[in-house]
């Protein structure tokens, strides 16, 4: 069997919920020479072309090798671009590709990916919602919308309260998100867990005046509470609070993921399947992570076939904390484009027996969703903001 070509979809319809990131996708669909198809997805937050660049050039080299041969596959590409290591637009758009493979592994044997990585560890998915707060400003806002999605059966809540601010945030800015947080703590009950988004967006002394004020409502996590880049900071961070850390979708490597599990600074990790190398990757690192007590909990916040994928590692791993799930946020037509598949009944996914990825995506809406060109921007508010928040 041999990858005969391959096809990169540019996707895009409405703005969903003012989340610009969301409002856009980037599907590869991978075509053995005997007619399998297989489909991967990749990044596209503000790098929708650089991304769809690097997927063409990641298939020169893909193209005409066997997906089965994945770690082979995936070592022909490190040999050959120089700064994998270093450049997300490389490492999502083999992520992608090694993502479509294993699809087609799957269909090619008639099996459910959780069954070739380990088999099942579990049935079903337990979930946390994320993107469901959008234009939550005022403490009622808050209230009112936790309410809602608390009442979908949602167990599990992460939110950014933190509004405008960035790099520092003053003690008005944290009276505000405390503000917020107690809101969605009373409105929740203390039976939801709840996960305090930061979008590594702090400097270290910021982010421990955070931890101090949110650190009384118990959260599960911290997401990425300093710059992703501040190690030195995050380990002030680790020294001065009791608040758990959460980070890894912008970790593009095993071997920075161990530099950072080595020196104990984080308790979760989130790695992202379409970011650090696909499945073959996401497996190990997964591994990894249990050998130094870490749980998993994936980053997941584009698509249909990533959000697929996923839910397929989290059947197989021993690890697994929880799954974030923008799933029900998603514009319809993320959903409509795998027949609404992976639904969220009671706070769980229910993991796919099909074989592969578990999805049949529909290749009419890929023609029919196709878009050219820079995905919109909106100079006001960073394209990593839930719509709406952006504002105090």
């Amino acid at each position: 069997m041999k990858i005969k070509d391959f096809e990169v979809y540019q996707l895009g319809k409405e703005v969903a919920h003012g989340q610009t990131w969301a409002s856009s996708a980037i599907i590869l669909k991978l075509t053995t020479d005997d007619g399998i198809v297989g489909y991967g997805e990749a990044v596209p937050t503000l790098r929708v072309q650089p991304v769809v660049a690097s997927l063409k050039e990641v298939g020169r080299v893909f193209k005409g090798r066997d997906p089965f041969d994945v770690e082979r596959n995936r070592w022909e590409w490190y040999k050959h671009d120089f700064y994998l290591s270093e450049s997300f637009e490389s490492t999502t758009a083999l992520s992608a590709f090694d993502i479509a493979c294993w699809d087609i592994i799957g269909k090619s044997t008639g099996t459910p990916l959780h069954r070739l990585l380990g088999g099942s560890f579990r049935d079903k998915v337990r979930v946390y919602a994320n993107g469901w707060y959008s234009n939550c400003v005022t403490p009622e806002q808050w209230a009112k919308r936790t309410k809602e999605i608390v009442g979908k059966g949602y167990t599990g809540l992460k939110f950014d309260i933190f509004g405008p601010y960035f790099d520092w945030i003053d003690a008005e800015g944290i009276r505000k998100a405390v503000a917020r947080l107690e809101a969605v703590r009373k409105a929740a009950g203390d039976k939801v867990d709840l996960m305090i988004e930061h979008h590594g967006r702090f400097n270290p002394n910021s982010a421990v005046e955070v931890a101090r004020a949110i650190e009384p409502f118990n959260p599960l996590f911290a997401e990425e509470p300093v710059h992703p880049e501040n190690v030195e900071g995050l380990m002030k961070y680790r020294s001065r609070t009791g608040v758990k850390v959460a980070l890894g979708e912008r970790v593009l490597t095993k071997q920075h993921f161990v530099s950072l599990a080595s020196r104990h600074l984080l308790d979760f990790f989130q790695a992202d399947i379409t970011n650090c190398g696909g499945v073959t990757e996401a497996r190990k690192l997964s591994a990894i992570a249990e050998a130094f007590g870490i749980e998993m909990a994936f980053h997941n916040a584009f698509g249909p076939v990533q959000n697929a994928v996923t839910i397929q590692l989290d059947a197989s791993i021993p690890n697994f904390l929880i799954q974030e799930s923008f799933y029900d946020f998603f514009p319809q037509w993320k959903r409509d484009l795998i027949a609404d598949s992976t639904p969220v009944v009671d706070g769980h996914y229910r993991v796919s027996k099909k074989p592969g990825l578990g999805i049949q995506v529909n290749e009419k809406m890929l023609e029919e969703l196709r878009v050219e060109g820079q995905e919109y921007f909106n100079p006001d508010e960073p394209v990593w903001v839930i719509g709406g928040t952006w504002r105090n």
